[in-house]
C-alpha cells in the first residue's frame, strides 16, 4: 500500500539560506508523525511545501497528488490547523459552520455540532468573544467534520494551558484518528505528544537526523545512570550525550551493549525528550 504522505529530496532555500535540506518522508496510514524540532528547524517550511503554501525541489505527493499541481483536489481530503487561528474575529460559531459547509464538500454539520456539544462554546458567540482555547476548540470542531484522511497540525496546541492541550489531543485520538487516517504534527515541546505519536523525525538546521518508529527509538536508546568511579569507562564508550547532577552522571546511548552498560551503572529507557536533547546536542551533528 501507498503511503499518504510521500516526499523526497525536498529542499528549498531563501536567498543563499538552505532552509530544508533532502528532506525524505513517508507517512502511511494508521500512522502520527511527529516532526519534532527547534524554532527556526525547518518545520513549518516542511509543511508548507507539503501543503502547497510554498515552491521547493524535490517531490511530494499527498493521497497520490501533487500539492502545487493539485492542490484544490487533494484539500478535499487534507485537514491543517495552523499554530494561530486564522477565524474571522466577527464571524459568529453557527455562521462558522455554515459556511464551511458551503465550501467543502466533505464538511458534516451534524459532526461539528456533535463535537462542540462537548464545550461550552455557544453557538450564537462570535471569534472576538472565545478565549484562545475556546477558539482552538471551534477550529478542531470544524476541522474534525471535515472527512479527512490526512490532517496536518503546526504547534496546534501553542499558548494553551495545560488542561486545554491535554483535551485537544484525546479529542483527537477519539474523535479523528484511525487505521485508515494519518496526523503529521510539528512541535518543539515533544513531551506533550509523545504518548500519542507513532513514529518521530527530528530535524536539526533543515536536515532530518532521526526518523523512527516510537517503539524503534525506545528499543535503540538508553539511559545509563554512572557513578563517578565508572565516568571513564562509561565515556570510553561514546554516549551521544551525557549530564550531571548532584554526583550522577546520566549519559544517552546509541545501540551500545547493554551488558557493558549494565554493569557500569543504572540502564533504563529515555524519553523521546531525552533522545530530543541528546540528538540536538550531539557535536558533529548538522
Amino acid at each position: 500500500m501507498s503511503p499518504l504522505i510521500s516526499i523526497s529530496g525536498l529542499n528549498k532555500s531563501y536567498s543563499q539560506k538552505h532552509v530544508l535540506q533532502d528532506i525524505n518522508l513517508n507517512v502511511e496510514a494508521g500512522q502520527i508523525l511527529g516532526l519534532v524540532g527547534s524554532n527556526g528547524a525547518g518545520k513549518t517550511t516542511c509543511l508548507q511545501a507539503l501543503l502547497g503554501l510554498t515552491r521547493y525541489k524535490g517531490d511530494i505527493t499527498v493521497l497520490g497528488h501533487n500539492p502545487s499541481k493539485h492542490r484544490t483536489k487533494m484539500l478535499e481530503k487534507v485537514a491543517y490547523i495552523a499554530d494561530v487561528a486564522v477565524l474571522p474575529k466577527w464571524i459568529k460559531v453557527s455562521q462558522a459552520l455554515t459556511y464551511m459547509q458551503g465550501v467543502h464538500p466533505n464538511f458534516d454539520p451534524e459532526k461539528a455540532l456533535a463535537f462542540l456539544a462537548k464545550t461550552n462554546i455557544p453557538m450564537s458567540a462570535t471569534v472576538k468573544a472565545l478565549s484562545k482555547g475556546m477558539v482552538t476548540q471551534l477550529h478542531l470542531a470544524l476541522i474534525l467534520a471535515v472527512d479527512a484522511r490526512v490532517l496536518v497540525l503546526d504547534e496546534p496546541t501553542l499558548g494553551l494551558d495545560i488542561l486545554t492541550r491535554r483535551q485537544f489531543y484525546s479529542h483527537l485520538l477519539e474523535d479523528f484518528h484511525n487505521d485508515e487516517k494519518c496526523i503529521i504534527i510539528t512541535t518543539h515541546q515533544i513531551e506533550e505528544i509523545e504518548h500519542i505519536l507513532t513514529d518521530v523525525a527530528f530535524i536539526k538546521n533543515g536536515q532530518i537526523v532521526v526518523h523512527e518508529s516510537v517503539e524503534g527509538i525506545r528499543s535503540r536508546f538508553k539511559l545509563l545512570a554512572v557513578k563517578n568511579e565508572n565516568l571513564a569507562a562509561a565515556q570510553a564508550l561514546n554516549p551521544v550525550f551525557e549530564n550531571n547532577m548532584m554526583g550522577l552522571t546520566s549519559m544517552l546511548f546509541d545501540d551500545a551493549d547493554l551488558d557493558v552498560m549494565a554493569s557500569l551503572g543504572q540502564v533504563s529507557s529515555p524519553s523521546l525528550a531525552d533522545v530530543f536533547v541528546g540528538i540536538m546536542t550531539q557535536e558533529g551533528a548538522p
